[in-house]
Order: structure tokens, then sequence, then C-alpha cells
């Protein structure tokens, strides 16, 4: 595992970015990008590093490398990850000026939308989708496990602009109907989520949906990161 510190003048703050390369890494090859917001808790319960190891020895996916950004505590996620936070705009801007130029020095890439992807869980997923609505050139994929979905989310939807060139992966637990949120209350994810998915099934072919069979926790949601990364990073 590799990281830095990132001084972000948009955040004002000093952020850790963690990386993780295959065994057989070479800077001979372009590698894939999938940023995740989340990060420490898709490295640790995601257990994303073991099983990029193993997909990429079993020759399941592209050539891959996977970074991790956390956040400080669950009010400083709700502020950069919510439609409505008071950070999310600036925590954008710290993705697109900073990290991405950041992580084009540190790591052959493409330097392609389509070469690269945001994945999130719950807020962190409604992050990623709204990122690349808004930077569809800079992020052309999308990994998103539970998703909080409101009605700015689905407005941002209806508006957005080359959202067909954006390929997304989309899941819901079918028992996500209270789940219990930052601000204390308790909402149901899974009617919103199946609005979202009507939404963007109409406009966009690029879109893999699931709904699982549990609820909104990490236990299916790293049951599920297989097939997440091999529908999105698979050969085609």
């Amino acid at each position: 595992m590799l990281d830095a510190q990132l001084n972000s003048t948009y955040l004002s703050e000093t952020i850790t970015v963690k990386w993780y390369q295959p065994e057989a890494f070479t800077p001979l090859n372009k590698y894939h990008v999938c940023i995740m917001q989340d990060g420490d808790d898709y490295f640790q319960l995601g257990r994303v590093a073991t099983l990029s190891d193993q997909l990429h020895e079993d020759g399941e996916i592209e050539d891959t490398i996977f970074v991790g950004i956390h956040y400080k505590d669950r009010y400083d996620r709700q502020d950069k990850y919510h439609p409505t936070g008071s950070k999310q705009h600036a925590y954008m801007q710290f993705l697109i000026r900073e990290v991405v130029p950041f992580l084009n020095e540190k790591i052959p890439n493409l330097h392609l939308g389509g070469s690269r992807t945001l994945m999130g869980d719950s807020l962190a997923g409604t992050l990623g989708l709204m990122t690349a609505l808004n930077y569809p050139h800079t992020f052309g994929k999308v990994i998103m496990q539970s998703p909080y979905v409101d009605e700015d989310v689905l407005q941002s939807v209806r508006e957005a602009k080359y959202f067909d060139n954006i390929s997304i992966y989309h899941t819901i637990g079918n028992k996500e109907t209270a789940v219990n949120t930052t601000a204390g209350d308790t909402k149901d994810f899974l009617g919103p989520n199946r609005e979202l998915k009507q939404l963007i099934e109409q406009s966009n072919s690029l879109y893999h949906y699931h709904e699982l069979d549990g609820n909104h926790t990490w236990k299916y949601w790293q049951k599920d990161l297989p097939r997440a990364l091999v529908t999105m990073f698979g050969w085609n």
C-alpha cells in the first residue's frame, strides 16, 4: 500500500490518499484508476486489495489500481458527500483539480475519463454519481452501492448532459426500507433507488443494476464487489 498527503487548497486541510498496485505492477503498462470514497472501509471491510490480487491473477479484470480517500468523521463525511453538504462542491473540486493531477503523475494511466472510476457506498456512492454527472469527461465510470437518493440527485440526473457516456454499476438491497442516517432520522433507500433506476434506464445503455437480498451493511456490499469489479473492469 502506498500513500501520500495532499494539502488541499479547496478544502483547507491535509488529506491522505492511499493506493494499491497489482502484484504484477509495471510502469510500462497503462492502468485504470478506481477512486474510492470511504476508502479505508473499502480496503478494510471490502478487502479490495485482496480481491484485486485475485482478479488480476485470474485474468478477470484489466490492469487497475485502487485509490482510497477517507473522511475524518461521520459529520465530515456528511458535509463532503451529501448532495446538499456544505463542502460537497469543494470536495468535487478537490477530486478534479488536485487528486486527478496527482494520480496522473504517480500512476501510468490513459488520462481519459473512460479509464477513471468513482466508487462508493451509501453517501459515497451518491458523491461519485454527482461528480461524474458534473464532470463526465473526467470520470467515465461510477460504481455505487446502496447510494442515498433524494430529489436533488434525481433532478441532477434529469438535467445531466453527456449522461449516456457514463458507465454505471448500481446496487441496492431489497431490505433497505428503514436506514438510519447521520442526520438522526430513518429513510427508505429502496424506493428512491428504484426511481433512480427507472430514470437512468431511459437514457443510458451502459447501466448495470442489481437488487441484493440484504440490507444497508458491508456484509452485502463486500459480497457484491467481485461482480462489480468484473463488470466494470473486465476484459471487453
